[in-house]
């Protein structure tokens, strides 16, 4: 049995947890399985309303790929259907709860890629980011060139992906990579603060506008503006809409359910 990857659940936030620190947190077989599986019982547990990924140790949250992995030669065929057919990182599309990546020391390779995969980036000042891979004779593989297009823009992206430069974290805020930076002892506070925050809010409007978000973002504006409309729609007789208006009215705390 292996604990590549650990979940702990406190306060309403999952925390996940890549936990192989002696090889900074670098991603194996075991991290590719155990992540999907860690996600989807977050994202499906009713008690969680936000979940933060994170490296264990001092030096990563994750240095990308293990290495180990690459001395054998796959047949390109039969890797590139294995990907098609059941990629690992399509399991942060699938999430309908708000996923933080809670970053600090190295975040290369597949490690940025994973973080690209969350929906809000907050850094460690010690954070140092990249896309090396070009440099090892492949591309990022698991939606580096995608999402950072998407994030960052084509100049920028292109810039990162063919040099392989490294970021600091001053740099990643400046550019948008990251939102929110955080000193390396205050990183997990912040990261919680930060979650707790989000799952404190009516939970059904923060899935909703997270839907509007991502998938909006792939649309025209025009079927964009229909989506969000749609979304908008389907609030209106929430219990937690009108428990929002209530709590206002009477100046107390809301109790959002969900419903």
């Amino acid at each position: 049995m292996t604990d590549a990857v650990l979940v702990h659940t406190q306060d309403a936030v999952a925390w996940i947890t890549l936990n192989r620190p002696d090889a900074m947190n670098a991603i194996n077989e075991d991290v590719r399985r155990l992540l999907p599986e860690a996600l989807a019982t977050a994202d499906a547990d009713p008690q969680v309303r936000a979940i933060v990924v994170r490296g264990a140790g001092p030096r990563a949250f994750c240095a990308g790929a293990d290495i180990k992995e690459f001395v054998a030669t796959p047949q390109p065929t039969a890797y590139r259907q294995a990907r098609v057919h059941r990629h690992w990182i399509a399991a942060f599309d699938r999430a309908v709860k708000p996923v933080i990546a809670a970053v600090h020391g190295h975040c290369l390779g597949g490690g940025l890629e994973i973080a690209l995969a969350c929906d809000i980036r907050i850094a460690a000042t010690d954070a140092l980011f990249g896309l090396p891979e070009t440099g090892h004779g492949i591309i990022p593989g698991a939606g580096g060139t995608q999402r950072l297009t998407r994030v960052l823009g084509l100049g920028l992206a292109l810039d990162l992906v063919l040099t392989g430069e490294r970021l600091d974290a001053q740099r990643a805020l400046a550019m948008g990579l990251v939102s929110r930076l955080a000193s390396p002892d205050d990183l997990q506070q912040a990261a919680g603060d930060l979650a707790r925050r989000i799952a404190a809010r009516p939970p059904l409007a923060t899935q909703f506008a997270k839907e509007a978000v991502r998938s909006g973002a792939e649309l025209s504006l025009a079927d964009g503006m229909r989506l969000e409309s749609d979304l908008c729609s389907h609030l209106v007789d929430t219990q937690d809409r009108v428990e929002a208006a209530l709590a206002f009215q009477e100046k107390r705390p809301p109790r959002y359910t969900g419903q």
